[in-house]
């Protein structure tokens, strides 16, 4: 299994060697034409300005939306903002998911933080942890609205939604390349093989 990780900036690292710990062959995506024979593709945490600047510097807006049409593909962090279709600012974004984002709305990096996720659809994921997800924040967004199609995967225990899916998209607002639990990942997957 071929699983692309978006590498223009950001923690596109991190997400590989998950990757590769659970048996994917990950591929750095930053041309077109690295989406070939790909079942899914991660964009990672990072700046988002930054990245959709890349991206369109590129001409890789049409050919990600092109690949996110037929594939899954998870946005995390700095990677869900460009997922969405509002990010209360002007900015590159791929406008896929039924959602709007609400950016750095935890803080400045120094205000980052853990904490502990319940994310049912986590559930059977075969990797033998069960419980909640340690999910890091660092200058996160949160989702502020989902539309109809959008299943809410998390929230924080105040209410904030902070991970969802619709269809074969799925949008943290944490980062689980981050921590030792690949659950996140492994639940991906599951998106990525879903119809393939």
């Amino acid at each position: 299994m071929r699983i692309g990780v978006l590498a223009l900036q950001g923690d596109f690292a991190e997400h590989g060697a998950v990757l590769h710990r659970i048996g994917v062959v990950p591929i750095e995506v930053r041309l077109a034409a690295h989406l070939d024979g790909l079942l899914g593709l991660i964009i990672p945490g990072g700046e988002s300005t930054t990245i959709g600047k890349l991206a369109v510097d590129f001409g890789l807006i049409d050919p990600l939306r092109a690949f996110a049409h037929q594939h899954a593909v998870w946005g995390t962090c700095a990677g869900a903002i460009l997922l969405s279709r509002d990010a209360r600012r002007a900015q590159p974004l791929l406008e896929l998911m039924d959602i709007t984002i609400r950016r750095n709305a935890f803080g400045r990096q120094v205000d980052s933080f853990e904490v502990l996720l319940q994310a049912p659809a986590l559930s059977g994921v075969d990797d033998g942890r069960e419980g909640p997800f340690p999910a890091i924040f660092i200058r996160a967004p949160l989702i502020e609205r989902v539309g109809a199609g959008v299943e809410v995967v998390a929230r924080l225990q105040d209410g904030t939604i902070v991970a969802a899916r619709q269809g074969r998209w799925l949008a943290t607002s944490f980062h689980p390349e981050l921590t030792g639990d690949d659950r996140f990942h492994r639940y991906f997957l599951r998106l990525c093989t879903q119809g393939a």
